[in-house]
């Protein structure tokens, strides 16, 4: 069994090694973005968008008014208080006076767009209800479908992405991702009425470009190109363009910055694509019967 003298001499290595040359050598106990406060910042989030459905269980009686009056209050506190930390990360803002500005200037007009990010999250949950026949009434989608749940986090992580937030809209995104296995980036832009029907495996990129009304299936992945262009890319776009009114079924892959789907296009299941599809086409993959069988097996 190891002994304390052991242990020592192991911290002492490890201490040794903190020399501040390594990325993963930033050591700000007090000073830190914490992932789980972004996490329950995500989840009073919810508590504005669906009222009433995500409610704090500690509350006896809801008021809505005088509830979110004191989520709206949390929110601002905690999230000015994140923000003004991650304008650190990258090439930073400033000074601390103006870090704490742009933080609160930040935190206002992200609280300002809550009303306008509801009125898109109604659209996706008609889409889904609407487009769902298992779905018995909408308090169902709301509740149980992991599609509503990351479509909402991508749209309240989004309008962060827009205002030029660093890592918490990916924090947000990231945690829908392992919640429901659907892996929306931040800074994708998707219109409204937008439906992701069972949704394990979806991947949508960062500089996606998704219209009205599309409705995609498990597996489905729009995603950039490998390339060995790494961080030369960056900034570039890189994943496909999606048309309105269109589907995509479960397994497709549609790949790159050039790949445009035309509006009104049905893209079957286990397609691959790398090319632009024109309006109102249908592309599948052949379908192939495997020959009979001679020999019983």
């Amino acid at each position: 069994m190891i002994d304390a003298r052991q242990i020592d001499e192991i911290v002492q290595n490890i201490l040794a090694d903190l020399n501040g040359n390594k990325h993963i050598d930033r050591m700000n106990v007090y000073n830190r973005l914490d992932k789980a406060e972004v996490h329950r910042l995500l989840q009073h989030l919810f508590q504005i968008v669906f009222p009433g459905y995500f409610r704090d269980g500690k509350v006896k009686i809801y008021n809505p008014q005088n509830s979110m009056a004191v989520t709206l209050e949390d929110i601002f506190y905690h999230l000015n208080k994140l923000v003004t930390l991650t304008l650190d990360f990258g090439e930073g803002v400033g000074s601390e006076e103006e870090k704490k500005e742009k933080g609160y200037e930040i935190c206002k007009e992200f609280m300002e767009a809550i009303p306008t990010i509801r009125s898109m999250v109604e659209t996706d949950l008609l889409a889904i209800f609407y487009g769902d026949p298992a779905a018995g009434c909408v308090e169902e989608v709301i509740l149980a479908y992991p599609g509503i749940m990351a479509i909402t986090a991508y749209r309240l992580a989004h309008q962060l992405y827009r205002l030029g937030v660093p890592v918490i809209p990916r924090l947000m995104t990231e945690y829908a991702h392992a919640q429901t296995g659907i892996d929306i980036h931040p800074g994708a832009t998707i219109g409204s009425y937008f439906f992701i029907d069972h949704g394990t495996g979806v991947v949508i990129g960062e500089t996606a470009v998704i219209g009205q009304h599309v409705k995609i299936y498990q597996g489905v992945t729009i995603g950039a190109l490998s390339t060995r262009g790494g961080r030369q890319l960056y900034g570039r776009k890189r994943h496909p363009t999606i048309g309105d009114y269109v589907t995509v079924y479960a397994g497709a892959s549609i790949l790159g910055g050039d790949t445009v789907i035309g509006n009104h296009s049905i893209i079957g299941s286990n397609t691959f694509l790398t090319t632009p599809v024109p309006e109102n086409s249908r592309v599948v993959v052949e379908n192939r019967v495997a020959e009979k069988c001679l020999l019983e097996c």
